[in-house]
């Protein structure tokens, strides 16, 4: 699936990029395009975040793998950002806002758009993009290959030859209804949910409310650098001391955060775009950590199904993009109400607290919450080890029940 559907997500990305000849149907342009490219990369998600189940059995080598495929995701993302920054940089060269304007300059500076229209598909800046696309589209199809040349999956070790899939609507249902996978959900629906509201809005903020519209580029570089440089550590933090105990490192960013809001600084706006790195990079490892956890407790549960594995990752790729939309939304919908126009360089002071507000407070609420519902989480370190040995047991009783069937059948056919 994942090979099958590469060739499609490099064309939708392409063209949601590519600027068309007509103007009137441009929104139903890039809206089909980009709904395509985000069902084709979730068709691609579920089944390669749900391959980590199949690698390993050994809890520590899925949790090392994860912290492999995390590191390589924000490395990915930084690498990404850096080519098409720098190819798309010469479309962007003249700089419309003036940070200190003259005594004597008008008040219209500050209404005047930062953002040229480009309506010409042969301009400079259309080409650009195209060609940025295009390189990005490379970088993805090379992923593709290293993935299905290098990575090798393995049957699924615990299923017993006797059982049979589930089908997904009564396998839904049964997860559904997990403790443990509602209670993760929940939690990090949240937290995800704060943490796209940082994401999206730390530019913003950073350009109308802290004045550091110079500095935001190399504040998105600490943040993505912060994040991959401290997965690793988060790792061996897990390893040592346990999942639920690391996960309170998604709230190193409150406090810096709110004191970034009250106190604009840029040393300070480094700081926070450090501290940040390591709270995203704690949110992104933990879920995909916890979750074979999750699985291994519900295949003790119900050790006669197979094919959970799919319907548990399916499941959370679904709320990872809920959370997402959910953000963009809050931000969208605040930011509407109180008056943001795209392209001016100073915004009103409503939209100022706007930032404020969904930089500071709404991500402390969201994470609190998430954290304080992750404490009725009830996988432990010691019931994992209690799962895998029992798991252990159930494969091996089972094995020895087929051999010794096995070998009373071949006995019954040699008296025959």
């Amino acid at each position: 699936m994942m090979l099958a559907c590469t060739p499609f997500t490099v064309v939708s990305y392409f063209f949601m990029w590519y600027l068309p000849p007509f103007v009137s149907g441009r929104v139903v342009w890039y809206l089909i395009f980009y709904c395509l490219f985000q069902a084709l990369t979730t068709l691609f998600q579920v089944p390669y975040s749900a391959l980590t189940m199949f690698l390993s059995t050994d809890q520590k080598e899925r949790d090392s793998a994860t912290a492999y495929r995390m590191t390589m995701e924000v490395l990915g993302t930084l690498i990404g950002a850096a080519l098409q920054g720098q190819i798309v940089a010469s479309a962007h060269v003249s700089h419309h806002c003036i940070v200190n304007p003259p005594v004597n300059a008008t008040d219209s500076w500050h209404d005047t758009p930062s953002l040229p229209d480009p309506s010409d598909p042969l301009s400079h800046q259309a080409k650009v993009y195209m060609i940025a696309a295009g390189v990005i589209g490379g970088v993805y199809l090379l992923g593709i290959v290293i993935l299905f040349l290098g990575v090798k999956e393995k049957d699924d070790p615990y299923a017993l030859n006797s059982d049979r899939a589930i089908p997904f609507c009564k396998g839904l249902g049964l997860t559904m209804k997990h403790g443990p996978y509602v209670k993760l959900t929940a939690s990090f629906l949240l937290i995800s949910t704060a943490v796209q509201l940082e994401q999206s809005n730390f530019v913003l903020f950073c350009t109308h409310a802290a004045d550091l519209r110079n500095h935001f580029q190399y504040l998105v570089v600490t943040i993505l650098v912060s994040a991959a440089v401290s997965i690793p550590f988060w790792q061996k933090f897990l390893q040592r001391f346990g999942k639920k105990c690391a996960a309170c490192g998604i709230s190193w960013m409150i406090p810096f955060a709110v004191m970034l809001v009250t106190i604009p600084n840029l040393i300070l706006a480094y700081f926070v775009a450090f501290v940040s790195g390591l709270s995203i990079a704690a949110s992104l490892l933990l879920p995909w950590s916890m979750l074979p956890d999750v699985v291994d407790n519900f295949r003790l549960q119900n050790p006669h199904g197979k094919g959970q594995e799919t319907i548990f990752y399916s499941s959370y790729v679904f709320f990872t993009k809920m959370s997402a939309g959910i953000g963009l939304g809050i931000s969208a919908a605040g930011l509407e109400f109180t008056g943001y126009k795209p392209g001016i360089c100073r915004q009103s002071n409503d939209v100022i607290l706007t930032l404020k507000i969904l930089i500071g407070a709404v991500p402390a609420i969201l994470i609190l919450v998430g954290l304080f519902i992750l404490l009725f989480y009830p996988i432990t370190e010691e019931s994992r080890k209690e799962t895998k040995l029992a798991l252990e047991v159930l494969r091996r009783s089972h094995q020895s029940t087929e051999n010794l069937d096995d070998h009373k059948e071949g006995i019954s056919v040699w008296q025959l």
